[in-house]
């Protein structure tokens, strides 16, 4: 500013101008220490300097006031009296306000680095969490990749064994006999230079009936007769009886020893094999949904322990075996080909029950029943996992067999719950099932299995009598005392047994057998003659077969044995009483010879018994006998019920070791001493187990038959001998033969009828009246008691609606319509017709008469129609055959009602197996779904037998006489009845060995078996009906001839009914009784 301005300002301008930035921060001070100095500046008098208090020096803008202020005396003294005390004040302050700054800098330092400690943690904390989760995401991505790589390798493993079985099918359909290369392969000395001859071997398949018998044989790719294999020396036995089974010897051959002429084929056709490239090329299954549940697991079979994994998806069981296991690197190869599930695949839309199963005397096992009629079993690690299993699988419970809920909770029960919940012991008591049905259902949910050879299936001996020439079963003798277990039967072994019992000195369980009733060893024992069975023995004994004096060789031996022997309590196994190729050495081991000079081959029979299968019937017979029906829940009480354990079992001289017994002993709480626990499996393994107890008190009697008989429907009572023999004649107006009756008279049924067709292909539904009916049965009462049991269809009657009973479409002229040419549902709502020109058969409803499908298969016109009998639902098996001399097997949904189980594709269904074998037209056929077979007969030839997958089993043949068949009916109870022509007449078993042949003077046009397979219908043109017994064509009765040829037959369900198909267009009913002849003719042997 220049010089001469400033001298022109006034004083106040100056001060304003000098103090400017100065006076704001003074008066701040003023005011912020206002109380302070208010008390501190006062004047000579004590007078406040500024009247209105330092306050207002807020709101003064005037440096003036302040200038005078700071300048006057009245400060300046102020100052000087108060500024010492002032400082020491301000400098007190400044200390407290330092020592608070200082608290409340350190607390808040404390608090930040609280705060970044935790800061700091929880990073490192979800430091950590993100590396967790990083390798949790990597393990679950490797397990990922591993359950994949497992799946994957096991698809592998399932395609390569199906297309070993499509291979071993194929070859049989082109090596048999009847196959495209049959003849060449007959020329042995050709194509098998190194083969000595051809040998057909057999082997027991696992296909169980509905009885859960396994009866049928099929070909054996890996058989052998076993020639290098010796016997045991008396030497070779130590004084243990299971000696071999607690050391078993495992060791790795080849998988065929004595190779059969088709694996030797095999192997020359297959040339470079490119099968490994091939299955690198396929595609592998797709899993259909996720993992459900992934587990290990062990594949339960006979003689075979395979660890692996268990998954289980949203459709799906898959199992692989851990083939890097040393455990299954020791099985035998020869053992494993026949051990079915290493790398197995299942629907769930195959399951058909699911029990819960113990091994090792654990409650940790479950056994799978598929629709194909086998079952799996598999063992988990524990309980928990068994449920969650359970959980994963379709809820079908134990299956619809037994009269229990298809639910979960039924799988998980234990066997006493099933036992109290089932249906079964009522109807057993009511003789609505047979003795043997009712022990095969004690021993399935006891938990007795095929799959694991110590829980074998058992059943009584029942027959004390194996030495006469004749056998009566109305004598008391013959049959044992079911009361007393096997090893009291003889009073001196009962005694010196209840000696060993009172006199036990041994840390365990005192017990009056050291031995059991049922091992691993007993059942390889009976089954010795059969594979796969004599490779399961020879792999438990060491690769030896017994010493022949100790070799299964004879009934009434084996009988002498257990009574007398104190080492012997064997009871008997499920096989006696219905499988007669147990006693046969078909495949023609070397068993040595007895002491006496005697070679072991077939078993010897008793006397009463000329071949294996008459034994197995009359044993049979003697188990559904009325003696054996008092006493066997006596037996009952000793196997399964309250005299199995504790008191009453040492009182009844049934108390075994006690390793045998469920809870026993818990195998887990040995996990930390594994060699002790491989010690306890063993001796596990070798003594037996005993069933799982049913029930805690007295087993209930059977009725009597007696007081059954005075029932109205008894199956036991027979109607008075001079009732009638015909019971109506129901005379259609059109006089064209009826040449096809179908009487499905069930009281369930919509509408229960007779469906009769004629040759004129005009059909009549005809009402049935179930004038003995089941009390209580829908449309049952009392007045139809007395009516007649079949009304004629109203619209044939009235002749007011033929056009909806009449076939109109044509046939070709060349068919022979016969009863073969049609078929009815189970529902009596479809027929199924064939014969037409354009190679198909056509289903139409009989309710309409309109056409619903027809079915194209065949090249050449359809011949013949079968059903089998149909399952819940009204589902069936359809077969046709052709012109074309093949067969196509079809699939009947009684869902939808047509052939076939997609109805978006019903024009076009697809076969479920193309049969083929035949040389000339297929003229009759026979289906039994319950078998699993389907027997055909050509123009010319030998009838063949089939799987109903397709394979041909064999061919039967009759004698030279018979080449010509024309009708086959074939029972579940395995007897396959062939009318040849020119009245010949032959029944062979469905293993296929000629059991019975006759010949009659009449021409046959219809036979029929009885439900239970025991007897024959037959009649034909000259009108009489005969009936025979089935298994000897020994003639039961003769009817009265009627005045009209036979063309076809049917029995009610009841089997108290008979309806013929009259050449003259009537239909005739007759009184029959199975049970009247049983009893006349079926007591002495």
């Amino acid at each position: 500013m220049p010089e001469d301005t400033m001298e022109n300002m006034s004083i106040t301008t100056k001060l304003e101008r000098a103090l400017e930035k100065v006076a704001p921060l003074l008066r701040e001070i003023f005011v912020d220490f206002a109380p302070f100095l208010s008390r501190t500046l006062l004047g000579s008098h004590g007078q406040e300097l500024l009247i209105e208090g330092l306050v207002c020096m807020k709101s003064s803008t005037s440096v003036v006031e302040l200038v005078m202020l700071l300048c006057s005396q009245e400060w300046q003294n102020s100052i000087q009296k108060n500024a010492g005390l002032a400082f020491i004040e301000l400098i007190n302050e400044g200390r407290l306000l330092c020592h608070a700054m200082k608290d409340h800098i350190v607390r808040v330092a404390n608090e930040a680095e609280f705060i970044l400690n935790r800061q700091r943690a929880e990073d490192v904390h979800k430091h950590a969490e993100f590396e967790s989760n990083c390798t949790q995401y990597a393990a679950d991505r490797k397990e990922e990749e591993t359950m994949c790589d497992h799946l994957i390798s096991a698809a592998k493993h399932r395609d390569h064994v199906t297309a070993n079985q499509l291979k071993q099918k194929i070859l049989n359909i082109l090596t048999n006999k009847h196959g495209a290369w049959g003849t060449v392969a007959q020329r042995s000395s050709c194509l098998f230079p190194f083969s000595s001859q051809l040998h057909d071997f057999w082997r027991l398949d696992y296909w169980e009936d509905d009885l859960r018998r396994r009866r049928r044989f099929i070909r054996n790719p890996f058989g052998s007769t076993h020639l290098d294999i010796t016997y045991k020396s008396l030497e070779d036995y130590g004084p243990e009886e299971d000696k071999a089974l607690r050391g078993r010897k495992g060791f790795r051959a080849q998988a065929v020893v004595s190779q059969s002429p088709e694996t030797e084929l095999m192997l020359m056709l297959e040339g470079d094999d490119d099968a490994v490239s091939l299955l690198q090329e396929k595609e592998v299954d797709n899993l259909a949904g996720p993992v459900v549940l992934s587990t290990p697991a062990q594949l339960i079979a006979p003689v075979t322990v395979a660890r692996g994994t268990l998954s289980i998806t949203t459709t799906e069981i898959y199992f692989e075996v851990d083939e890097d296991e040393p455990a299954f690197r020791r099985i035998d190869a020869k053992v494993l080909v026949y051990s079915e599930g290493l790398h197995g695949k299942w629907m769930f839309s195959e399951i058909r029950a699911v029990f819960t199963r113990r091994f090792l005397l654990q409650n940790t096992a479950l056994e799978i029943f598929m629709a194909n009629r086998t079952s799996v079993m598999f063992n988990f690690p524990d309980q928990p996992t068994v449920k969650k299993v359970v959980y994963s699988l379709p809820c079908v419970g134990v299956g619809t067999s037994y009269g229990l809920p298809q639910a979960r909770r039924i799988s998980l029960a234990s066997p006493r719950q099933l036992f109290k919940s089932s249906n079964m012991t009522q109807r057993w008591q009511r003789r609505e099932i047979s003795n043997f049905e009712y022990l095969m259902f004690l021993n399935t949910i006891a938990g007795r299995t095929y799959n694991d050879l110590n829980q074998y299936p058992v059943f009584p001996w029942v027959l004390t009598n194996y030495e006469s020439e004749e056998l009566d079963l109305t004598v008391p003798g013959n049959f044992r005392d079911l009361s007393k277990p096997i090893g009291a039967l003889n009073p001196k072994r009962a005694v010196f047994y209840a000696d060993r019992y009172e006199s036990w000195d041994e840390e365990t369980p005192p017990c009056h057998y050291t031995t059991h009733y049922s091992t691993a060893a007993s059942t390889l024992h009976w089954l010795v003659r059969i594979e796969p069975f004599t490779t399961f023995f020879l792999n438990a004994n060491g690769n030896k077969f017994d010493h022949p004096n100790r070799t299964f060789s004879g009934v009434a031996r084996s009988w002498r044995h257990c009574q007398r022997d104190t080492a012997d309590v064997k009871e008997l196994i499920p096989e006696f009483y219905y499988l007669p190729e147990m006693f046969v050495n078909s495949n023609g081991y070397c068993l040595g010879d007895r002491d006496d000079g005697v070679p072991v081959c077939d078993v010897e029979l008793p006397a009463w018994a000329k071949k294996p299968e008459d034994f197995v019937r009359i044993n049979r017979m003697a188990l559904e006998s009325e003696f054996v029906s008092c006493q066997l829940h006596q037996w009952i009480d000793l196997i399964f019920g309250y005299k199995q354990r504790g008191p009453e079992a040492a009182r009844a001289l049934n108390v075994f070791h006690h390793l045998t017994y469920e809870g026993s002993i818990n195998l887990d709480s040995l996990a930390s001493d594994p060699p002790m626990r491989e010690a306890m499996e063993a001796q596990i393994q070798s003594v037996g187990q005993t069933p799982s107890q049913l029930l805690i008190e007295p087993h209930p009697p059977r009725s009597s038959a007696m007081h059954l008989c005075f029932l109205p429907q008894s199956p036991l009572m027979f109607k008075d001998q001079m009732q009638q023999d015909v019971i109506m004649v129901l005379k259609f107006p059109s006089n064209s033969p009826v040449t096809h009756v179908a009487a499905n008279t069930l009281p369930h049924l919509t509408l229960p009828a007779v469906v009769t067709i004629t040759c004129s292909r005009l059909f009549a539904v005809n009402r049935w009246h179930n004038t003995v009916g089941l009390r209580g049965a829908p449309g049952y009462s009392l007045e139809q008691a007395h009516h007649l049991p079949i009304e004629m269809d109203s619209l044939i009657a009235n002749n007011s609606g033929t056009n909806k009973r009449q076939i109109t479409d044509l046939v070709d002229q060349s068919i022979q319509i016969n009863t073969q040419c049609f078929v009815v549902t189970a529902d009596n709502r479809y027929i199924l017709v064939c014969g037409f020109w354009d190679k198909s058969f056509r289903v139409y409803s009989s309710d309409t008469g309109k056409l619903t499908q027809i079915v194209f298969g065949h090249w050449d016109v359809v011949t013949c129609l079968a059903r089998s009998e149909s399952y819940i639902g009204g589902d069936c098996y359809i077969v046709s055959g052709s012109r074309d001399a093949t067969l196509l097997l079809w699939y009947w949904s009684g869902r939808h009602h047509i052939i076939g189980d997609n109805p978006n594709n019903s024009d076009y269904p697809a076969p479920r197996a193309v049969l083929t074998g035949h040389d000339y037209e297929v003229v009759c056929v026979s289906v039994c779904a319950e078998l699993g077979i389907v027997i055909s007969g050509a123009k010319e030839g030998p009838c063949l037998v089939h799987t109903i997958t397709g394979d041909l089993l064999r061919a039967l043949e009759g004698p030279d006489s018979c080449v010509l068949p024309r009708l086959i009916s074939v029972s579940s109870e395995g007897h396959c009845i062939i009318y040849y022509d020119r009245g010949q007449f032959c029944n062979f078993s469905i293993n296929g060995k000629l059991l019975a042949q006759m010949e009659i003077n009449d021409s046959t046009r219809a036979i029929l078996l009885s439900s239970d397979g025991q007897n024959l219908v037959t009649g034909g043109d000259s009108g009489v009906v005969e009936v025979w017994q089935a298994c000897d064509f020994k003639q039961l009765y003769v009817y009265p001839g009627c005045d009209a040829g036979i063309r076809a037959m049917d029995l009610s369900h009841d089997q108290r009914t008979l309806i013929t198909g009259m050449a003259s267009g009537s239909i005739v009913a007759f009184n029959i009784d199975f049970n009247r002849w049983h009893f006349e003719h079926q007591n002495r042997y």
